[in-house]
């Protein structure tokens, strides 16, 4: 059987060479296999996570075809070899391996989640190939047990980023000292973002009063809620995904707490609105990596490209997807591309590098440094409050 389905594999690769749908064969053919530079990208674009995954995929596209139209890599074409891991962590370890392998790409970037950047960050480290992740958020996977994944990279923020942002918020444009922290008891993306909260708050002199957490399964929030009213919190945050703090800010407001509650990006949820109600959401706020309404040249020069592009108005994914595109092909710039150990070195050197969201820099643990937003809800519309600048 395994011989058969070689012979298979075979044939089909030969019949791909003289195809007229597969845009990298096509330019192998014209013009030789030195020619062009192939990227890996390694993606969920069927399965749980195909939604966001996709619009990532545009992000990424985006920013390809725009350096293949202006010369690409001293005259040689991108192309860009994409490979479905259907949402599956064993999967996206497979794709790796088979992008390096048989598809000779010198850079990868996906995949997006963490459970599937856990499976895939050894497979490039044993080929030396460099891997960028679009959107793993657990800090863990650049920075482990102090050491940094030599070959791992991240285009996005970590979670721990997200808490020092709400806490600054809370400290530098609300003016509330006293905060509460209420976190799913079982979630490490709750504990990730509630450490980095309250180390950063005691840092600039405030005091966390109420420290509570809620089971993964719980519906009902109001005993917990009541205790934390008692503790005279100026502000709480709730750091969780919407289909759990949706119903703890609705259940807030029923219980008299009219105080300002903070949230992270997992708020970001049309189902937010539904859950919680437009009028509970009113002086709540959330940490994001972009918003659309965002005046920075940058992100607007993306907008305008992206609407271009796909007639529509991108979500943070896409803008993520952008990001790590831009990353990737500036280290290709400045290495000629080909060589994945020039590539490796050139990402951890990337300065200053004009991007969807604004200007980003990569720090040691190969986390970048760029900017970050700040989301309010008012009757129930997301309005952008205000924007951190380099954040790490």
């Amino acid at each position: 059987m395994f011989t058969k389905i070689c012979k298979w594999l075979a044939i089909v690769c030969i019949i791909n060479m003289f195809s007229t749908v597969s845009e990298s064969c096509k330019i192998a053919a014209a013009t030789g296999n030195n020619d062009y530079i192939k990227v890996g990208c390694n993606l969920e674009l069927t399965g749980a996570i195909a939604p966001f995954a996709n619009e990532v995929y545009n992000g990424v596209k985006l920013a390809i075809k725009e350096v293949n139209e202006h010369g690409g890599i001293d005259g040689r074409k991108i192309v860009l070899v994409t490979a479905d891991n259907k949402s599956m962590p064993a999967e996206a370890a497979v794709v790796t391996a088979k992008l390096i392998d048989q598809d000779n790409v010198c850079v990868v970037i996906g995949p997006s989640i963490n459970a599937s950047l856990r499976t895939s960050t050894p497979v490039a480290t044993e080929r030396r190939i460099p891997l960028i992740a679009p959107t793993g958020l657990n800090p863990f996977l650049t920075f482990k047990e102090g050491k940094v994944q030599e070959y791992l990279f991240r285009g996005c923020l970590s979670d721990p980023v997200q808490g020092r942002i709400m806490a600054r918020f809370a400290i530098d444009n609300l003016k509330m000292k006293k905060v509460a922290i209420y976190v799913d008891k079982d979630s490490m993306f709750d504990k990730n973002l509630a450490e980095a909260f309250s180390a950063t708050i005691e840092n600039a002199g405030g005091q966390v009063v109420a420290a509570k957490a809620y089971l993964h399964n719980q519906t009902d929030f109001k005993n917990t809620l009541l205790e934390i009213k008692e503790s005279k919190a100026d502000v709480i945050f709730i750091p969780g995904y919407y289909n759990k703090t949706g119903l703890i800010v609705k259940q807030a407001r029923e219980v008299g707490i009219d105080i300002p509650l903070l949230g992270s990006d997992g708020w970001d949820a049309p189902e937010m609105v539904e859950l919680a109600g437009a009028a509970a959401l009113d002086n709540t706020f959330f940490s994001s990596q972009y918003s659309a309404q965002d005046n920075n040249p940058y992100v607007q020069k993306f907008i305008r490209a992206y609407q271009k592009e796909y007639t529509s108005t991108p979500s943070t994914f896409g803008a993520l997807g952008y990001d790590t595109g831009k990353i990737v092909i500036d280290a290709l710039k400045r290495t000629g591309g080909n060589d994945p150990q020039k590539i490796k070195d050139a990402m951890a050197l990337t300065k200053n590098l004009p991007v969807a969201t604004g200007k980003l820099t990569m720090d040691y643990k190969h986390d970048p440094i760029k900017s970050a937003v700040v989301i309010a809800f008012q009757e129930g519309r997301q309005v952008f409050k205000t924007r951190f600048e380099e954040v790490f």
